[in-house]
């Protein structure tokens, strides 16, 4: 492989493996054009992902093109949007690392039903930005702002691993062989649940994905829906790996508010408490009610006896 329009030829070529018909001019010319389906509204997401801040610095560029897709997902999974659509930029000193991150990200996107359509290439440090572009019939999209007062907060799947997945790459965490496996594939090749936030639509009255931080993702739903939350004081829903390596209950809170989870939060009327176990068990994935929202401003965790701890809702911020 030799240049620039070499590397996009031979992405071009991959991408085309994957025809859909919903594209009717994919790679190859100055834009894709792309065709909406009757009745639905586009979806658009973007995130940029930074070697050294987003991955540690070795990470293989197949596992970050996975990642830089499934971070998108997961930002369309929680509006109840379908990916259909991929834009790749990929920033990388070595061509061959470059088609390995695209790779990756192809694969993501064929796992979640999306199709590779364009991008842009330039040779500069390890890092990438996906745009995705999915699709949700007309006034169904989630938000986070349709939170009520009573409604039941509840989190998809597990907190937590992938913030151990760091710590053992940054060899602050020693768990065991298995379990340190379990951690990176958490870390590098998150598997965000498109299909339950799709089925939530249902009955969810506001959705966020976990990237930030439980905490602080929480409180884009309060503030955006004019709402308090007060938390059980049970422990957030971890892992069997996560529960071994960290079994100080604090340590572990603590590990699980980190984020990079890439799991959805999101809030619902207590009538639909069965339904949503219901739900789960079809997507093959736990959901655990965490708390409750209420008129109330601020976010509480239930204490000793009769007096909540007030909480900050506070997560991963990149100026701060």
């Amino acid at each position: 492989m030799t240049g620039e329009f070499a590397l996009i030829h031979r992405i071009a070529r991959l991408a085309a493996r994957a025809p859909s018909p919903d594209v009717v001019l994919g790679i190859g010319d100055d834009a894709a054009v792309l065709q909406l389906p009757r009745g639905s509204q586009l979806v658009a997401a973007v995130d940029t992902l930074v070697e050294g801040v987003h991955f540690p610095i070795g990470t293989a560029a197949a596992d970050v093109g996975w990642k830089a897709v499934a971070v998108n997902v997961s930002d369309l999974a929680a509006m109840g949007a379908r990916p259909r659509w991929a834009l790749l930029s990929v920033t990388s000193p070595d061509p061959r690392a470059a088609l390995a991150l695209a790779r990756g990200a192809m694969a993501c996107a064929r796992r979640y039903g999306a199709t590779l359509v364009g991008g842009d290439t330039t040779r500069g440090p390890a890092g990438a930005s996906v745009t995705l572009l999915g699709t949700v019939p007309r006034g169904r999209a989630v938000t986070r702002a349709g939170a009520r007062a009573g409604d039941d907060i509840w989190i998809a799947g597990v907190l937590g691993d992938a913030t151990a997945g760091l710590a053992c790459a940054q060899r602050r965490l020693h768990p065991s062989a298995r379990d340190r496996a379990s951690f990176l594939r958490a870390l590098d090749r998150p598997n965000p649940p498109l299909a339950l936030g799709l089925a939530l639509r249902a009955v969810a009255s506001a959705m966020i994905d976990v990237s930030d931080g439980v905490l602080a993702d929480l409180g884009h739903v309060l503030d955006a829906s004019s709402l308090g939350a007060t938390l059980g004081a049970g422990p957030l829903p971890a892992s069997r790996a996560l529960l071994r390596a960290v079994p100080d209950v604090g340590a572990r809170f603590a590990m699980q508010c980190r984020g990079d989870d890439y799991t959805l939060l999101f809030t619902a009327s207590p009538r639909y408490a069965r339904r949503i176990e219901t739900i789960a068990q079809r997507a093959g994935l736990p959901a655990t009610r965490i708390g409750s929202t209420h008129a109330l401003r601020g976010l509480w965790r239930e204490g000793p006896g009769l007096r909540p701890t007030r909480l900050v809702a506070a997560g991963f911020d990149h100026f701060r």
